[in-house]
């Protein structure tokens, strides 16, 4: 990439440097420019966002100029930021983050918190089916130490991902199960967690530049989003103990027609939670 593709306006002090970036990608279209360009600058410059305000006058040299110009070009391009970034805080830890499995959303840290939340028991043996990067189980994990959590995707590249993970945190508690659902699954679970795909094969060319940098594995199931899942809750009823559970990540709309699928595979006490946005997320349903 030579010089003359980078952004070109003027760049000297750290303020400078963000209301020039700002600017940049308002004007390709990223939403929330100010905060995108204050992350690039303070992952370059080893602080924090809030640090930054502490040295808005500091001049900047073209060592660190030259990279954020690269990176500032890659993000008016549509790359995700949290791919330039490398990594993403969820739920009390740093993951790494990259374009072998989804960009985890804050609606999956809602789950993992609620999980969280409940009274259980010590010494339960969890699987997080379709763990991608691991943020989910690996949470999980290392909130609830005396658990025992397998993490399985049918991604090998998502599945090295979450291991990198697990190691960068040290957390011990975990298994690694390359699996196309249950298909190398063996043994009965307490709980099980999923955050599988469930976006329509319709909504493909309506997702944003950023989106489309998740891997298609991790995104679409089938005509109305729910092929994956209409396979997954009959054998998680299978692979689940008596009184065990599941609770899923769904789409927007899906909450009855998952509650019927569930209903159809013999599950109890189902519930649907709601995120914080108020849209009905979350089904939990128990093996009686």
């Amino acid at each position: 990439m030579g010089a003359t593709c980078r952004p070109t306006f003027e760049m000297s002090t750290v303020l400078e440097t963000i209301d020039g970036g700002t600017r940049y990608l308002e004007k390709r279209g990223i939403d929330d420019a100010r905060r995108n360009m204050q992350m690039l600058v303070a992952r370059q410059l080893g602080c924090t966002r809030m640090e930054l305000y502490l040295q808005f006058d500091r001049p900047l040299e073209e060592s660190d100029l030259l990279p954020l110009r690269d990176v500032l070009k890659k993000r008016g391009e549509g790359i995700p930021l949290q791919h330039l970034l490398g990594t993403v805080f969820f739920h009390q830890h740093e993951f790494k983050t990259d374009a072998r499995a989804l960009i985890p959303r804050p609606e999956t840290e809602e789950l993992a918190e609620w999980i969280l939340s409940w009274e259980l028991p010590s010494d339960l043996r969890i699987l997080d089916m379709g763990c991608g990067s691991g943020v989910l189980g690996l949470s999980l994990a290392a909130a609830r130490p005396d658990w025992n959590v397998t993490l399985a995707d049918v991604s090998p590249d998502a599945l090295a991902l979450a291991q990198e993970n697990a190691a960068t945190l040290e957390i011990p508690n975990v298994t690694f199960l390359q699996s196309d659902l249950f298909a190398a699954v063996e043994g009965l679970y307490d709980g099980i967690v999923a955050n599988l795909p469930y976006i329509p094969e319709s909504e493909r060319a309506t997702l944003t530049r950023e989106v489309m940098h998740d891997p298609a594995l991790a995104l679409f199931s089938g005509a109305d989003g729910l092929d994956l899942i209409r396979r997954f809750v009959p054998e998680a009823f299978a692979h689940l103990k008596p009184g065990g559970w599941v609770v899923l990540e769904i789409g927007h709309d899906q909450a009855s027609q998952v509650r019927e699928i569930l209903q159809t595979s013999s599950f109890t006490a189902i519930e649907v939670k709601t995120d914080l946005s108020g849209v009905d997320r979350f089904p939990f349903a128990k093996r009686p």
